[in-house]
This record gives structure tokens, C-alpha cells and sequence, in this order.
């Protein structure tokens, strides 16, 4: 998005090299280098981009987080629910620049069942358990396929994903996938499962919408700043019997199912990339000025 116009240098931490301005991923990760960068250039040449566990798990209580915030001249989230969640002069110097995905063209998907799809790396914060709880309270005949991609990071939650594919024939795990391998697997799909307990702005939701997939989701900050407040496809966090309730739905209401369409279909535009690489560039462009 930049490299066009820009020479970019890409550090884990800023070694010292001369640049004209800095974009730091993660307040609290990103601390020692705001710190210095901001000594050198000042406020005003300085954004931070709040990219996840900074915003939901460090911030009020880590001091290098907010001391980040403090010294930034401009402050990114990725997703729209999060200005609501910061101070308000950190908000006052806030923006929200969604993150895109190319859009694929629209696949043929199955008429007789409902194909869905879990795309996140076994871990506690992406709640596969909820899944599989809710599985378990659906219908063994009931007409509906789950294909779920990610790495075991969590041995245990490994063990279980590959215990329930064996007992469970409407349950396949994948594993982790090349993302090429794993968008098509996407937009395969009627709907992706999203059961997240902490998200930044999930770009998995993106690659959904911009697939012809529509998402049934946790009601946590990090989904509804991506897919709306007034969006129909949210059951509470961890709450399987929700989540059950919603597939069941999809299963049995055509108009259910439109609904999701059209409001997934309605949130597309947010995520094209064009729209993203302007909001980068402009960036950019405000701290050089």
C-alpha cells in the first residue's frame, strides 16, 4: 500500500535507523520503540495502531500501553466499536481503518445443507470449545457440515478437535492451511463461525464478507466494530446453547439466512482494499506534513 511512494523499513523493534516517521503495531510491544522514535521526531511524525490484546487485555492497567497512547500524534483501531473504549483524548486523535480482502467471486454452495466453517488457531481466545459444545446440542441429523482450520497451539484443544472429527461425522478438522487453501475454503462456505472471546478485528470476518460468507459471531467489541451493531448473527460469549440456537435457525429459516446475506452484503464495502490502502496513504501523509 506504501511501497509505491514510500521506502518502508519493516523492524520487530526500531533500531535507530533514519526515518521520517513510524507506524508502531501494539502499544504495549511496540513501547520502548514509541518511546524513543518519540524523542527524536516528536508526536506529530508518531501513530500507533492498537492491534488486538493491547486494547482488550493491557490497557487500563499497563503503563507502557497507555504511555504510548499519551506520545502518539495519531491512534489506529481496526474496527469501529473500539474508539468507545479509550480515553477521550486518546479517542479525540483516534481513527478506524478496516482491514480488506480481495474480493473472491461468488462460489456455488450446497442446497441440501448448511456448510459452515471455523477459520483460528486452537487457542482459548478463539473459544473452539463453544463450537464443539454447541455441536453437541444440535441434531445428529440434522442436514449441517463444520470444517474448522487452524494449528493445535493449545495441545488439549488439539486432542479434543481431533476426538470430536472422530465421533462426529459432521466435524472435520483441518489443521492449519495456506491462506490461498483456506479462503477458498471460506468462500465454499455458507456461513463462518466466529466464536471469539477477544478479538482486535478479526481479518478472517473480512475475508468472509468479501467472499459471499456470511458470519454468525460472539457479541464481543472486536466482532460488532467489524459487523455492525444491528447485525442479526450474534450469540453471547462462550454461550453454546446460543450459538446452537443460531445454526439451528440457519438450518430452518430461509429468511434468517437472508438476512444474513444482506447484512453481511452491506458491511462489503467497508473492506475493499482500495478503501484501506487510501485511509494508509493519507496516514502517511498527515504525519509527514
Amino acid at each position: 500500500m506504501l511501497g509505491d511512494r514510500f521506502r518502508i523499513i519493516v523492524q520487530t523493534q526500531w533500531d535507530g535507523a533514519a526515518a521520517d516517521a513510524m507506524i508502531a503495531l501494539h502499544a504495549r510491544r511496540s513501547a520502548a520503540s514509541v518511546e524513543r522514535f518519540h524523542q527524536r521526531a516528536g508526536a506529530n511524525r508518531l501513530a500507533v495502531v492498537l492491534t488486538g490484546t493491547d486494547l482488550y487485555k493491557d490497557l487500563p492497567g499497563s503503563a507502557e500501553a497507555a504511555r504510548s497512547l499519551d506520545l502518539a500524534g495519531r491512534i489506529v483501531v481496526l474496527q469501529e466499536d473500539a474508539p468507545r473504549l479509550l480515553r477521550p483524548e486518546w479517542r479525540a486523535k483516534t481513527e478506524v481503518i478496516f482491514q480488506s480482502a480481495v474480493r473472491l467471486a461468488a462460489k456455488r454452495k450446497p442446497g441440501d445443507r448448511l456448510d459452515c466453517i471455523m477459520v483460528g488457531h486452537l487457542r482459548d481466545e478463539k473459544d473452539p470449545l463453544t463450537l464443539f459444545e454447541a455441536l453437541a446440542e444440535i441434531p445428529p441429523e440434522a442436514p449441517l457440515r463444520v470444517r474448522h482450520i487452524g494449528a493445535p497451539l493449545d495441545p488439549k484443544l488439539g486432542q479434543a478437535a481431533r476426538a470430536l472429527a472422530r465421533h462426529d461425522p459432521r466435524y472435520r478438522y483441518s489443521g492449519a492451511l495456506a491462506r490461498g487453501l483456506t479462503r477458498a475454503a471460506i468462500a465454499r462456505a455458507h456461513c463462518l463461525i466466529h466464536p471469539s472471546i477477544v478479538e482486535g478485528g478479526a481479518n478472517v470476518i473480512v475475508e468472509a464478507i468479501t467472499s459471499g460468507t456470511w458470519v454468525i459471531a460472539s457479541r464481543i467489541s472486536g466482532n460488532v466494530g467489524m459487523l455492525g451493531a444491528d447485525y442479526p448473527g450474534y450469540f453471547e460469549p462462550r454461550d453454546a446453547s446460543g450459538l446452537a440456537r443460531c445454526l439451528v435457525q440457519a438450518l430452518e429459516g430461509p429468511h434468517y439466512r437472508r438476512e444474513l446475506a444482506a447484512a453481511s452484503n452491506k458491511r462489503r464495502p467497508l473492506f475493499i482494499p482500495g478503501r484501506e490502502a487510501r485511509a494508509v496513504r493519507n496516514l502517511v501523509q498527515a504525519l509527514l506534513a
